[in-house]
């Protein structure tokens, strides 16, 4: 039967039955988007994230604690990144050998979503005042809830792996509870306390906003110089003149009590001595104005000549006039003296160098009022003014102005700059105006301006003394500099600068929707009650029914009877919280609550002589946003920072750079990427950027990414085709392998640490660029490329074969795992392809243990000698397969030349013509003809291309004389004779 197979003619026999090709279910086209929620749905059927918690029980622990997210919409792309970002993090440490557990959290107290129900409201006709709060925090509820629920099926999708049969929600139970004792652990120590003072203020929005909650946009201002008579002075030259101010906010000059001055500043007494007629600087009129700006303004004033009079000291200004004073029909209002006072921010830079100074509506000008309060009250002000109420509107006890506003409903200017302007024309005060473009705080919900308006709102104090010689402020400050790893360290620097210059917290709120100020305050003063079992029966309340309880009738009752007091001591706080500060508390709950978070409660930091880790990761907005509220939060109350690792990237924007925008067009939604590529390219994408600056995608940027993702499939794909005829009683030894394979296990042995480092220091566009690089010029354009004939052609029995399924058993081993975290769906696929397993998956796996004795470095230094002769030898062939003389490489047998004796020794041993995949090659020693090939980056070598001799073998292709030596494969060369026999005889038996 043999010897009839073996003597059946050629052309009717198929060689490519006798050939060890490579077989594999795993398909070129990925399908992702098909494939991905089946796998999805299989994680869920095994519960891998129970798997994953008991796999990892006992090991030291790397939490990840979860920024929040606000459920209010559908997720955009920063979502993805961020939520991506975080999974590579989670996944990848799991694996590093960390118990690294992740729960998802959101965010649902808060304004915008108060909106969505007032729109609701307002369509319908409903008044929001009419409705009992209690109910209107419900539908409040209701709404999140709706969110949440899209939200984490949008999130899952995107491959992320968590436990999202149970997350946390800033309005569970529980969770309100904790952020009430949150709040009321500040009030025991003195930290919480009720001030008035200017705060940033929304009057469209009816509420206090924390500079987190600020955004900075262009806005035209009207600006306008204003003359205020000086009255009372130590200079007699200066009798009858005024001193010019400049503001860009005019609606704030009837709330002016004082003018400030810088001390380094060179003043002079300027008189116009030519103007128009009609002019509202006239000729005669004197100012003081700063030297260095005294043309420019006057330039404004449209003065058509001036002098200068006489250097002034403006210490020797002691009091001015209110424009307003004495004016019929004010009632007296501004019939106070106006200081005049020294102030270290007083610049050059702009305006006159005077400083209008309002105490109700600047955080300067108030820090002015508390460091000159006796000066103010000697001129007539005691208190800060409050001039504008919650709708922007002037107070009716404002002569003149009452009822007009600042801005109106919608963020529009309203007509308070206009009637105030009329009405400093109207005295002769007003010198100048214009208008100038400038960046003016917006809020970041309405997008409307703000203003700074004195109210009565809940601080948390910064520089209070904690009874251990610390503050609030000195804490945070100690652990951002010695207690956490801010990656990219810059961070540091950024938080830094703004936990030193920042204000007392403002955590007040003036909304509906929120967890309250739970505390109580005597009747009166703003002493608050301090009762541990009026605390603990709030706290309690809140954990059973949520913080809806506050709002019930008859609360205030209720909780102060539990202490004993009655409501006609004290009154309930109706405030609610900052958002910010429900979010800055989670880590009270998700990391410390061991009945509802008990595979996160307990950990033991480093800071306490433990080995688990914390880290938080969002985008860079959040030094001022969450990482700032969690640090002070957790240092108010802690005394530490609530995290070990602070991580931080950029945002998205379109592949110009631009920032995204729907009225543009230039939008990626995660939601349309994934169901035309599916979310590993997503993945690819968040891995292979550098998320530490602003990242840019789009279709052209996507289109290189489903190119690179094709490339690493196609290298698994081959590899799981290939071990198909892999048996594992064929395993060669290390000591027994050729060169080449024990040069590939060399590399994986190199690659283990740089792979594993890269992970730990959360560099993911590092392993990708090591495993691009790996697979696709080391593996397929090198070693698969140079062992598919063995591969295919050697015998059954064949050595060479054996070793390199061994090798490519072990490469593929360790590909897929390192891979799996950034392409989680593909490495599962490809893994249960390789290891089918009704419970089992590659996200379970650690990162193989690489044995150190494959490292050689000796051996590496070799082969890149040999791969640069290959490279040489590939261009000459390059160039003879571009003129047509050569098709196939096999179609070769070129001379090399070599005069380098180093080159020379590192062929010793190899089969040159097997790497460069040619029929044949000789090795020349010495210098090459001048016609030669050469690279100009390799010395000493050079090739003479020549075709190969003899017959082509009809199964390997390779051109050899020796085709036909074995009279029984009289068409094939001796090797593929072996293989055909040993073939041959297997499949007889």
């Amino acid at each position: 039967m043999n010897e009839q197979l073996a003597r059946t003619p050629t052309a009717i026999r198929d060689y490519s039955e006798t050939l060890f090709l490579p077989k594999t279910e795993f398909p070129m086209r990925a399908g992702l988007p098909q494939r991905e929620p089946l796998l999805l749905k299989r994680w869920r059927e095994i519960d891998l994230y129970g798997q994953l918690r008991r796999k990892a029980a006992g090991r030291p622990r790397f939490i990840l604690h979860d920024g929040p997210p606000y459920a209010n919409g559908n997720i955009h792309i920063g979502h993805a990144l961020n939520k991506i970002l975080k999974d590579l993090v989670t996944r990848s440490q799991q694996m590093l050998g960390f118990d690294s557990n992740y729960v998802p959290g959101w965010d649902c107290h808060g304004l915008p979503i108060e909106w969505k129900i007032e729109e609701e409201y307002r369509a319908r006709g409903k008044n929001k005042d009419e409705v009992p709060i209690v109910d209107f925090r419900r539908e409040c509820r209701a709404f999140a809830e709706k969110w949440i629920d899209v939200q984490r099926e949008e999130f899952k999708r995107l491959g992320v792996e968590g436990d999202w049969a149970h997350p946390y929600t800033t309005m569970a139970y529980p969770a309100e509870a904790q952020i009430a004792r949150e709040i009321m652990a500040f009030a025991r120590t003195g930290q919480l306390y009720r001030g008035s003072k200017p705060v940033m203020w929304s009057s469209v929005e009816k509420t206090a906003l924390a500079e987190a909650e600020v955004e900075y946009h262009e806005k035209t201002s009207q600006m306008i110089w204003v003359a205020f008579p000086i009255t009372q002075t130590l200079d007699a030259d200066l009798e009858g003149a005024a001193v010019l101010i400049w503001t860009t906010t005019p609606w704030t000059i009837p709330a002016n009590r004082a003018i400030v001055f810088g001390s380094e500043i060179s003043y002079g007494l300027y008189e116009v001595t030519e103007a128009a007629p009609d002019n509202w600087a006239r000729a005669g009129s004197r100012y003081v104005i700063a030297d260095k700006l005294a043309g420019e303004v006057l330039g404004a004033a449209r003065v058509a000549g001036y002098r200068r009079l006489k250097d002034v000291l403006p210490v020797m200004i002691v009091r001015c006039a209110h424009p307003f004073r004495g004016l019929v029909g004010g009632g007296g209002y501004w019939d106070f003296d106006v200081p005049v006072l020294p102030a270290d921010y007083v610049t050059e830079d702009a305006g006159t160098g005077f400083v209008h100074t309002a105490p109700g509506h600047g955080i300067d000008d108030y820090g002015t009022f508390l460091k000159h309060r006796e000066t103010f009250a000697a001129c007539g002000t005691p208190e800060v003014p409050h001039t504008v109420d919650e709708d922007s509107a002037y107070f009716p006890t404002v002569p003149f102005f009452a009822g007009e506003r600042v801005y109106d409903a919608k963020g529009k200017d309203g007509g308070a700059n206009d009637a105030v302007i009329r009405k400093l024309t109207e005295v002769g005060a007003l010198v100048a105006r214009g208008r100038l473009k400038h960046q003016y705080p917006h809020s970041w919900r309405s997008k409307a301006p703000l203003l700074f308006r004195n109210t009565a709102q809940w601080f948390i104090a910064m520089d209070r003394d904690l009874g251990d010689d610390t503050t609030l402020r000195s804490r945070a400050l100690d652990q951002i500099k010695h207690h956490v790893r801010w990656i990219p360290a810059i961070g540091e620097n950024r938080i830094t600068g703004m936990i030193e210059n920042r204000p007392d917290w403002v955590v007040s709120r003036q909304r509906a929707w929120g967890v309250p100020i739970a505390v109580f305050v005597r009747r009166g003063t703003d002493e608050i009650l301090r009762d541990d079992k009026v605390d603990g029966a709030i706290a309690a309340a809140f954990a059973a029914e949520g913080a809806d309880a506050w709002f019930e009738e008859g609360a205030a009752a209720r909780f102060l009877a539990a202490g004993g007091h009655s409501a006609d001591q004290y009154e309930k706080v109706d405030d609610i919280l900052d958002v910010w500060f429900d979010s800055g508390s989670t880590h009270a709950f998700v990391l410390e609550d061991p009945v509802h978070f008990p595979g996160l409660a307990g950990i033991r930091r480093k800071m306490d002589g433990g080995q688990d880790s914390v880290m938080y990761l969002e985008g860079s907005d959040q030094h001022r946003g969450w990482f700032h509220s969690s640090l002070l939060e957790s240092c108010g109350t802690r005394g530490r920072a609530p995290f070990d690792y602070v991580l931080t990237h950029g945002f998205v924007l379109d592949e110009r750079g631009e920032k995204m925008s729907k009225s543009r067009g230039n939008v990626t939604a995660p939601q349309e990427v994934i169901a035309s590529s599916g979310a590993d390219i997503l993945r690819l994408w968040v891995a292979a950027s550098d998320y530490s600056d602003d990242l840019r995608i789009g279709p052209e940027i996507l289109k290189t990414f489903v190119e690179t993702y094709r490339k690493l499939r196609n290298t698994i794909r081959w590899m799981l085709g290939s071990l198909a005829h892999h048996r594992e009683e064929d395993r060669v030894a290390l000591s027994e392998m050729p060169e080449l394979e024990r040069l590939v296990l060399h590399r994986l042995s190199e690659l283990d640490r740089e792979i594993r480092k890269a992970y730990a220091e959360f560099e993911y566009s590092r392993v990708v660029a090591l495993l691009s690089a790996f697979m696709t010029g080391d593996l397929s354009a090198f070693y698969f490329d140079v062992r598919k004939d063995a591969l295919y052609c050697d015998p059954i029995s064949s050595r060479t074969r054996k070793a390199a399924l061994t090798v490519i058993d072990e490469v593929f081993r360790c590909v897929v795992v390192w891979i799996a975290p950034i392409l989680a769906f593909t490495a599962e696929e490809a893994w249960l392809e390789r290891y089918p397993s009704e419970s089992g998956s590659v996200h379970l796996e650690t990162f193989p243990a690489v044995p150190e004795e494959w490292l050689s470095p000796e051996l590496a230094r070799k082969w890149a000698e040999v791969r640069r002769v290959r490279r040489v030898v590939t261009g000459a062939l390059e160039i003879e397969r571009a003129a047509k003389r050569i098709g196939a490489s096999l179609e070769a047998a070129p001379l090399v030349y070599v005069s380098d004796p180093g080159i020379m020794a590192a062929l010793e041993g190899v089969d040159l013509a097997e790497v460069c995949i040619t029929s044949g090659i000789r090795i020349v020693a010495g210098e090459p003809p001048a016609d030669a090939f050469r690279l100009e980056d390799v010395r000493g070598v050079a090739v003479v291309p020549e075709r190969a001799e003899g017959r082509k073998c009809a199964r390997s292709w390779k051109i050899t004389p020796e085709v036909g030596s074995d009279p029984d494969y009289p068409d094939v060369t001796p090797r593929d004779a072996a293989a055909l026999r040993e073939w041959d005889t297997a499949r007889a038996a």
